[in-house]
């Protein structure tokens, strides 16, 4: 019998086997790692490498838009497939509910009396003023604002967009954990407009998952350790954002990887959210951790941050630099990985004593040589 064939459009149905909270009660988030089992998937994966996983949709949310409409849940609708199926299973695997798309808002001043605000908003120019209108809103409040907008189930499927994977990055080495692929994840909720939301994928893992397959599959990734292993590696990673770092580290020691490791990781508070603190405590003890810089931001009065630490260590940071350390970023986007890629120019700069331009150059050059990747969302 020939084993299945898992890609993006057929992911492996894994099971959930580890649902542990990294963060302590007294944290102001919930932070988890999850180990899902890939056994019998054939899957492969490399560290740096992200995995889609495939949620479903929050149950009770589902139930709320179906009584909203006045639907029953039986009402036949394509599927995502577009094969016909019951609209709840639709709306619970198939189709995306939370945030409303485009696609919705438009199709909505078509149907509602009460939607001038909303066509206004869909000029392009306008685009800012329509992110700020939809923040923290759902699919659902819309519909309860708007209850002159009437749809048949199949007309309301048809103004909803497909359910994606999300991706998230990988904190284990498959060489240390062969038949397993681990996740660190901040589980969303918060309130808005009067109602709790959840996050669609990190609350299917925390909350959903321990009785239903965890469809995943992996996604390659150019986040890449060195090829040579005495390659000295500076990893920066704050919050989740250490989770691909966990498992360079997991690789490297599987491997006898002889290359200086330097890790960089900030939160909030050490108490609450000093994430696999035994673990990287334990490898700087025995050595393979040659550095382990924290950046706690609420332990004290000041602010500090991973690129408080890297100014602080600038001019060991420029000698790792010049024996031709590897420099790695992973985080939030909007913020983290600028600061921290101003902290690093500023650093050539008055370290290694650059112009600001030969700066430029300098983290250009490294970009070139491989020698600076960002994973940042």
């Amino acid at each position: 019998m020939t084993a299945p064939i898992y890609s993006r459009t057929n992911p492996f149905p894994a099971t959930l086997v580890v649902n542990r909270q990294l963060s302590s009660p007294e944290s102001e988030k919930d932070t988890r790692h999850f180990e899902i089992s890939l056994a019998g998937s054939g899957l492969k994966y490399e560290v740096g490498d992200s995995m889609n996983v495939f949620p479903s949709n929050c149950p009770e949310l589902v139930d709320d838009i179906l009584k909203a409409l006045n639907f029953s849940g039986q009402e036949e609708v394509p599927g995502g497939n577009g094969a016909p199926k019951p609209i709840r299973e639709a709306l619970t695997h198939d189709y995306q509910i939370t945030k409303p798309t485009a696609k919705f808002l438009k199709d909505l001043v078509t149907r509602s009396d009460a939607a001038p605000l909303i066509a206004q908003l869909l000029s392009p120019e306008r685009r800012a003023d329509l992110d700020s209108y939809l923040w923290g809103m759902e699919i659902i409040d819309f519909i309860h604002q708007h209850p002159s907008a009437k749809y048949t189930p199949a007309e309301f499927i048809g103004a909803l967009g497909k359910l994606m994977p999300r991706l998230y990055s990988i904190s284990s080495s498959q060489k240390m954990h062969p038949d397993h692929v681990h996740f660190t994840i901040d589980v969303v909720r918060y309130e808005s407009h009067g109602r709790k939301r959840k996050g669609v994928s990190s609350t299917f893992l925390a909350e959903r998952a321990h009785s239903a397959p965890v469809p995943v599959f992996p996604n390659p990734s150019k986040f890449k350790l060195p090829a040579d292993g005495n390659t000295p590696i500076i990893m920066i990673g704050p919050g989740t954002g250490v989770a691909p770092f966990r498992a360079f580290l997991q690789d490297r020691k599987a491997v006898g990887a002889k290359g200086k490791n330097w890790l960089f990781f900030g939160a909030q508070r050490r108490a609450s959210d000093f994430f696999y603190q035994d673990e990287f405590e334990a490898m700087v003890a025995d050595g393979f951790l040659t550095r382990l810089d924290l950046a706690f931001s609420r332990d004290q009065a000041e602010k500090i941050y991973v690129q408080t630490r890297m100014k602080e260590n600038g001019a060991e940071l420029w000698k790792w630099l010049q024996e031709g350390a590897a420099i790695y970023v992973c985080g939030d986007a909007r913020r983290m990985a600028k600061d921290v890629d101003a902290t690093l120019h500023e650093i050539i700069e008055t370290v290694g004593g650059k112009s600001a331009d030969e700066a430029r150059l300098y983290v250009e050059d490294l970009k070139k040589q491989g020698r600076y990747h960002r994973d940042v969302y």
